[in-house]
């Protein structure tokens, strides 16, 4: 474990075995119907990619990055979008939006929003962990992977300042690392 985290929350194994069920459950509610798998950049990258190795299904894949952090443990409220996907007519697609960690809400009611402007068939939301107890905006995802409690957590695609994305585990982040005590 590395020094910096104070606990593991969600192990390797545990993380493989939340995509594969999510994948499964995805692949049965999808059947039959032209998916388009959204990543949000940068968090869900590892989630993304190990959720779709077991979405069954023929379908596309793409990404959109929006920032509301800054470098910092706290959302500031104003989002940017950074990149938007290449779809501008989503008419054709059920949009599956992958998300590694629904928080306040407030980046992915945005991102939500201005997708559906682009009229698709429908949009989920799976996440890979939810953490209710900090939701600001009105928005909740279709599939979960697991609660978590309102503490800072890194590691499988989640960061503090771009680093601990790489961790193959979730885990707590020492206090004293992000207040720089």
């Amino acid at each position: 474990m590395n020094d910096d985290v104070e606990k593991i929350l969600v192990s390797e194994q545990e993380l493989s075995s939340i995509a594969h069920r999510l994948g499964e459950q995805i692949t049965r509610d999808f059947e039959g119907k032209r998916l388009l798998v959204v990543g949000v950049l940068k968090g869900s990258i590892y989630f993304l990619t190990d959720l779709s190795r077991y979405i069954d299904l023929p379908c596309k894949l793409d990404f959109i990055q929006a920032s509301s952090y800054y470098d910092g443990t706290e959302s500031t409220g104003e989002i940017m979008i950074v990149k938007d996907i290449q779809e501008k007519d989503l008419s054709e697609f059920d949009v599956l939006l992958v998300e590694d960690i629904l928080d306040t809400g407030n980046t992915l009611k945005y991102i939500k929003d201005m997708l559906e402007k682009r009229k698709p068939r429908s949009i989920s939301i799976v996440t890979l962990l939810d953490k209710p107890a900090r939701r600001v905006a009105e928005v909740s995802a279709d599939y979960v992977g697991v609660d978590v409690p309102n503490e800072f957590v890194v590691g499988y695609g989640l960061d503090y300042n771009q680093y601990y994305r790489n961790l193959p585990y979730i885990g707590v982040l020492r206090r004293e690392v992000y207040e720089g005590k």
